[in-house]
């Protein structure tokens, strides 16, 4: 007997004859949900974990959140972080293991369908993503958005202006002011909030630096992450990929670059964002300081 290729409800091939409870029970099916199966030599994603969900949704229900912006090529989640879905109010799902149960309106046009799974259509996607979750989550969701032009901010401040009289929509348009549709990577925009929050300007994003040549020629340097333009300070997110010899031999050979045009470099890794923000703040500040910048402070 050949299992289906996507999850599958048991009662329904138990109800068939297709499937017997000790095949059930044995080491060829894998449990998602209750009730919920799929074969185990199926790789788990988080789109599988979606199509597993959207088998429990009652009518009117779909796929919500960063959920919907996998299943909208905009990833965000990985194999193991759950499954948010959105129902209309009054029905009976509940949060279990790896699913979490939003209740809210869903209009007609706020559903759209993906390979047969019911999802949340981009505009409400967007929306729900910009005013329920974190701040620094919803502008990381704003600006893949808006990079893989899935959406554009016009449409978003559109929807919002036509959804004034819901909740936290204050804070989505907080979200939509910071967020820049230029930043290639998640760690780009935590980065950039990281020297927003700390009272720093606004880095220009991707800027690319050129220098002219002793006969006229322009020759292109780099492409930066962040630079502040005005005090030729270029800051840059360095993934583990950079740790690759022959990506940081790259890095260098373009850091010197970059030295002899007159820019200075900074680089920062993960745990300059995330566990010493105040740090990477206080260097940054004191590189500006000394390229001519005033703080108004």
């Amino acid at each position: 007997m050949r299992l289906p290729i996507e999850p599958f409800r048991a009662r329904d091939l138990l109800a068939t004859g297709a499937l017997s409870r000790d095949k059930l029970r044995g080491p060829r099916c894998r449990r998602l949900y209750r009730g919920i199966y799929v074969d185990a030599d199926i790789p788990v994603d988080h789109r599988l974990w979606c199509s597993a969900a959207a088998l429990l949704l009652p009518p009117g229900g779909a796929i919500g959140l960063l959920s919907a912006a996998a299943l909208w090529d905009v990833p965000l989640l990985g194999p193991a972080d759950p499954v948010t879905v959105v129902v209309p109010l009054g029905t009976s799902l509940r949060t279990q293991k790896h699913l979490v149960v939003r209740r809210a309106q869903l209009s007609a046009l706020d559903v759209s369908e993906i390979f047969g799974v019911q999802v949340t259509s981009v505009p409400r996607t967007v929306f729900d993503v910009a005013r329920l979750l974190p701040r620094v989550d919803a502008v990381v969701a704003l600006d893949a958005f808006f990079k893989r032009r899935k959406a554009f901010p016009d449409q978003v401040l559109a929807y919002l202006d036509a959804h004034t009289a819901w909740p936290h929509v204050r804070a989505a348009r907080t979200a939509l002011s910071l967020s820049d549709g230029r930043a290639e990577s998640v760690m780009e925009t935590k980065l950039r909030l990281v020297l927003l929050d700390g009272g720093l300007p606004s880095p220009a994003l991707q800027v690319r630096i050129t220098r002219t040549l002793p006969d006229g020629r322009v020759r292109f340097l780099a492409r930066v992450d962040l630079a502040y333009e005005e005090w030729k300070l270029a800051i840059e997110y360095d993934g583990d990929h950079h740790r690759d010899k022959a990506t940081h031999r790259n890095d260098m050979e373009r850091q010197n670059e970059l030295y002899a045009a007159g820019w200075t470099v900074i680089r920062f890794n993960a745990d300059d964002v995330l566990r010493f923000p105040d740090r990477t703040v206080a260097l940054v500040r004191t590189a500006l300081h000394r390229l001519g910048w005033r703080d108004p402070r």
